[in-house]
C-alpha cells in the first residue's frame, strides 16, 4: 500500500484528519506556536490527558523524537499525536531525532488505526530548524517509513514553508 503525501497551507487546528500531529514541548502541557494553538482550540480534554501521561508514563516529560497520543478534544480529529522535535544546533547533527518524530508519529498512528495524519513542519518555529532541511527530513522520513496510513498531509502555515515543501515533494 502506498501512502499519499499532500500539502495544504493554513492552520493545522482547522484540519480534518484522523490524527493531527502536535509539535509539542517535552512538558506536554502546552506552549507556543503549534502546541499552544492545538491546546487552545482542542480544549481542556487534551491537557487533562497530557497531565495523566505526565503523572504516569512520562513524569519527566516526553523526550525529543518520541510520540504519544491523546484525544483531540474539540479538533476535527480523533487523536492528537504529540511529538517533541529537537532544537536545531549549528554544531551538533540532530537530524535523526527530527526524522524520529515523523517515524514515531506514524507508528503511533498505525497503533491507533489512523488513516489520515496531518503534520506541521516540526521544529521549524521556535526550535529554529532551517526550513529547507526540515522539509527534506520530513519528506524522506515519511516516504521511508512503512505505514498503514493512507494520507500524510503536511499543513504549512505560511507561503514560504508551503513553497519549500512543494519543491521537496517535486
Amino acid at each position: 500500500m502506498t501512502t499519499t503525501l499532500t500539502l495544504t497551507q493554513g492552520d493545522i487546528t482547522r484540519e480534518s484528519a484522523d490524527a493531527i500531529v502536535n509539535a509539542a514541548n517535552s512538558s506536554l502541557l502546552g506552549g507556543g506556536g503549534v502546541d499552544g494553538a492545538i491546546h487552545r482550540r482542542g480544549g481542556p480534554a487534551i491537557l487533562d490527558e497530557c497531565r495523566r501521561l505526565r503523572a504516569s508514563h512520562h513524569c519527566r516529560g516526553l523526550p525529543a523524537g518520541q510520540a504519544v497520543a491523546t484525544t483531540a478534544g474539540n479538533l476535527d480529529a480523533q487523536w492528537v499525536i504529540h511529538t517533541v522535535g529537537p532544537v536545531w544546533s549549528p554544531t551538533e547533527d540532530r537530524s535523526e531525532l527530527l526524522a524520529s518524530c515523523y517515524r514515531e508519529s506514524l507508528r503511533v498512528a498505525d497503533e491507533l488505526g489512523a488513516r489520515t495524519v496531518a503534520f506541521p513542519a516540526i521544529s521549524t518555529g521556535v526550535y529554529r530548524w532551517p526550513m529547507e532541511d526540515a522539509a527534506r527530513i520530513a519528506v524522506e522520513s515519511v516516504r521511508g517509513t512503512s505505514t498503514d496510513v493512507d494520507e500524510v498531509r503536511f499543513v504549512l502555515f505560511d507561503d514560504r514553508a508551503y513553497e519549500v515543501f512543494a519543491r521537496r515533494l517535486g
